[in-house]
């Protein structure tokens, strides 16, 4: 098993934490306080470091967020960069997997801790995610269109699919900023906490995730990711596919056996 802590020791903008508030999760902190967490170079290469070695741990739900003393999840992605680039630099630097698909990808779950502003690339990093409980300060949006670009890190194509192609060309084509209220009632997040809460319902849905076993948990995850992606009668036979897999492995048989003998299931796939 790889040592998450040791994956980000080298790291200036990232830092990992396992164990922490919950056993078997890990929390993933972004952190340049004096950018607002902006996506800069460093800050996705250190961010991919770490995601890479998320696999080959014994984690099984990720907590993505911004640290405390930021004021942000993520305030977009660097705009300094941005002006010095051209077109065929952009593409190169646009290239797949970029920050957006190593969430998106990523084996375990993910749940974007929204401690503060998300905008712009940070509005799609949390699209990226599996679920997104945002905290009742966040605000969020797709400014790009002030700056006269667009959504490039997937906000054209994740943000529809989450709440609608109408809310989704507001949001892009006015750049509008939202609160957290109204983020809720359309769908961009999950769910809205205050400081006496939030941390705790965070860390409550972790820990209700990281109780599961391993194996079914990245194939529940892909299979819903599929319903996005596939007409319905595809996605059905994936489904199929990917619940029929679960039974090659020995934690199927575990977790039958423990219901049936009202006990706790300790998962091979562990």
């Amino acid at each position: 098993m790889t040592d998450l802590a040791d994956a980000a020791a080298d790291c200036e903008t990232v830092s990992v934490s396992v164990g922490d508030r919950v056993e078997n999760v890990a929390t993933v902190e972004l952190h340049r306080p004096e950018a607002r967490n902006a996506l800069n170079t460093q800050l996705r290469s250190e961010f991919k470091q770490v995601f890479d070695a998320i696999p080959d741990s014994d984690v099984r739900a990720v907590v993505l967020t911004g640290a405390a003393d930021t004021g942000a999840f993520v305030a977009g992605a660097d705009v300094t960069e941005l002006r010095e680039r051209d077109m065929l630099e952009q593409r190169e630097a646009s290239k797949r997997p970029r920050v957006y698909e190593y969430v998106d990808e990523c084996p375990m779950p993910v749940i974007a801790r929204i401690n503060g502003h998300a905008l712009g690339g940070g509005c799609e990093l949390i699209q990226a995610a599996d679920i997104r409980i945002a905290h009742t300060d966040a605000k969020f949006g797709q400014p790009e269109i002030n700056l006269g670009i667009m959504p490039g890190g997937g906000g054209t194509q994740r943000l529809p699919r989450l709440v609608g192609e109408g809310h989704a060309m507001r949001l892009i084509l006015t750049g509008d900023l939202i609160d957290a209220t109204e983020a809720a009632d359309i769908g961009l997040v999950d769910e809205v906490h205050d400081d006496d809460v939030f941390d705790e319902r965070v860390y409550e849905i972790a820990a209700s995730i990281a109780e599961k076993s391993p194996a079914a948990l990245e194939l529940a995850k892909k299979a819903v990711r599929a319903s996005s992606r596939m007409d319905l009668e595809a996605g059905i036979e994936y489904e199929a596919e990917l619940f029929a897999q679960l039974f090659a492995t020995g934690d199927k048989d575990e977790g039958i056996d423990a219901f049936l003998e009202d006990r706790e299931p300790e998962w091979a796939s562990e």
